[in-house]
């Protein structure tokens, strides 16, 4: 499988269809994701249910399956009281249990991305560490995540264009090919109140793959696609949640959730936008990514 035919795919106009949530879908299957660990506690307490996750998302038709390796920093692990080694070990075990669900692809083509995700809480951008002090931690994980096997890097949530650099540089420095994606508080701005359209510009000199937004409501997403389609050339996309979240109590708002139907119907309006990468954050399950997939023409027309 070749970490090169992803990029293939966009180049020739295809779209491309990321997973949706682990976190909250974690959280519907009765797995414990209690903080700092979040997903990183399923690791060690549910394996097989992490693994199954992924089963159910490239069966529904996701092209790209991503690693639960949101919270397995060095950073994370002192955070919870646990060995240095921890975040080693459960990197490659998320990667692990990604791998082995690639079986249900039936001879499908599906790529792993690593999660490299913000190193403190991604709702709270006033807690983000500096470029100079993030970019050491993003290396090291970078690299753990291509030494475990990944096909390539989804650099998420950002919510600050400092972070989003040294993450950036570090995925860059492994070789393979990456993603980026930010957090947008509106259509205009991302998290840090940083702009959106120089928070892209500033990603490009990187060579990303396509530049993302995700983590956002809906109905923000795609005035985001908007500023992202006016900012850059390069590829864009997004993975909005099904809903909304609370930033302050870090709650998601299940009251609010979007149908898997809902969601297909919106995704028109993101692919007029300039979407060529769709998927699901928080809030998303399968039958989300199975709804997209179905609402999805082949190709993008001209």
């Amino acid at each position: 499988m070749s970490r090169h035919a992803f990029l293939d795919q966009l180049v020739r106009g295809e779209f491309v269809l990321l997973d949706g949530a682990m976190g909250t879908e974690l959280g519907q299957r009765g797995a414990k994701t209690p903080l700092p660990l979040w997903s990183a506690e399923a690791l060690r307490s549910a394996p097989d249910t992490v693994r199954q996750i992924h089963e159910d998302y490239i069966r529904a038709g996701a092209d790209i399956v991503t690693t639960a390796t949101f919270r397995t920093t060095r950073r994370t692990m002192a955070k919870a009281g646990l060995p240095e080694s921890e975040a080693g070990r459960l990197t490659t075990l998320a990667v692990s249990l990604a791998r082995q669900a690639q079986g249900a692809a039936a001879g499908r083509e599906v790529w792993v991305a690593g999660a490299l995700a913000p190193l403190e809480d991604c709702y709270r951008p006033q807690a983000a560490p500096g470029e100079a002090e993030a970019a050491p931690e993003h290396a090291e994980q970078a690299r753990r995540l291509v030494e475990a096997g990944v096909d390539l890097l989804l650099i998420e949530t950002m919510n600050t264009v400092g972070e989003a650099r040294a993450a950036a540089a570090a995925a860059r420095a492994t070789g393979i090919p990456f993603l980026v994606s930010f957090i947008g508080a509106d259509r205009v701005t991302i998290l840090s109140g940083e702009p959106l359209a120089e928070a892209a510009r500033a990603m490009v000199p990187f060579g990303p793959a396509a530049i993302l937004v995700n983590c956002t409501p809906p109905d923000v997403v795609g005035g985001c696609l908007d500023t992202l389609a006016r900012s850059v050339s390069t590829p864009i996309g997004c993975y909005p949640n099904a809903g909304s979240s609370d930033f302050e109590t870090e709650e998601w708002q299940l009251e609010t959730r979007v149908s898997p139907e809902g969601f297909a119907r919106l995704a028109a309006g993101w692919i007029r936008s300039g979407a060529l990468v769709l998927g699901g954050c928080c809030g998303t399950g399968p039958e989300h990514i199975r709804a997209l997939r179905s609402a999805l023409p082949p190709v993008l027309m001209e």
